[in-house]
């Protein structure tokens, strides 16, 4: 099993104040944090530090966060959690669809960040610990490997963050029949705290495309009133 030390934070926030108290509260829970001091090369560091979750404010020197989540996510498939003042439904969509895989709002109680980190590790690493036999779940050709938010279909391959792979998963296993709504939120967002009526329907149209870039247009059918359905012949689970 890793050891909590082992576990990597990366902090991009150009207020030093906030930067430094996160670090020092995520520090104080047993993990490894590491705040981004050179916002000319905010990459360097990322590669450098090879963190296992980013935490991104939005308004950062020279470039924003929307940009270097779009420039970490080309890299890495690593949880990114915003933190942000600003409020706004169309700031918290665009960090979706920027490759985000949560957002909270300042100010924020610390204990909600370490909070929020810990159920995202949980579900981009599991127990942190190696597993003998990796875990497939596939579907008339089309294979997920959840552990690793890969999704391959034929000869293709994409890349899915992680709350994609969670969505993703929740259709395959009930393929050819509807998946409420709320059960894809339940499963994706434990507590709800960061949902709006178009939270979801991103998630759905991002994988949608992956979905027509692997030669599966069409395959996922919006049931109105009652939730979506991963159109297939067949499923098989492993």
């Amino acid at each position: 099993m890793r050891k909590l030390e082992s576990i990597r934070i990366l902090i991009i926030e150009d207020d030093a104040k906030i930067a430094g108290l996160l670090k020092s509260h995520i520090e104080k829970y047993g993990y490894t944090a590491r705040a981004v001091v050179d916002f000319h090369h905010v990459m360097d560091e990322f590669r450098e530090a090879k963190p296992d979750l980013v935490l991104l404010d939005v308004n950062l020197p020279m470039f924003d966060g929307f940009y270097w989540c779009r420039k970490i996510r080309s890299h890495s498939i690593c949880p990114i959690l915003f933190i942000s003042a600003r409020e706004s439904e169309m700031d918290q969509v665009m960090a979706l669809e920027n490759g985000a895989d949560d957002y909270i709002t300042k100010p924020f109680h610390y204990d909600v960040v370490v909070a929020k980190i810990r159920s995202h590790l949980r579900r981009a690493y599991g127990s942190y610990s190696a597993k003998t036999e990796e875990r497939t779940v596939e579907a008339s050709g089309l294979v997920l490997y959840p552990e690793r938010f890969m999704l391959t279909y034929k000869q293709g391959g994409a890349e899915l963050t992680q709350k994609e792979a969670v969505l993703v998963e929740a259709l395959m296993k009930k393929a050819n029949r509807i998946v409420s709504r709320g059960r894809l939120l339940d499963l994706m967002w434990e507590d709800r705290h960061f949902i709006d009526d178009n939270t979801l329907n991103v998630y759905i149209t991002r994988i949608r495309k992956k979905l027509k870039d692997l030669g599966m247009e069409d395959s996922i059918e919006t049931v109105r009133g009652a939730g979506y359905k991963l159109r297939l012949e067949g499923v098989l689970e492993t």
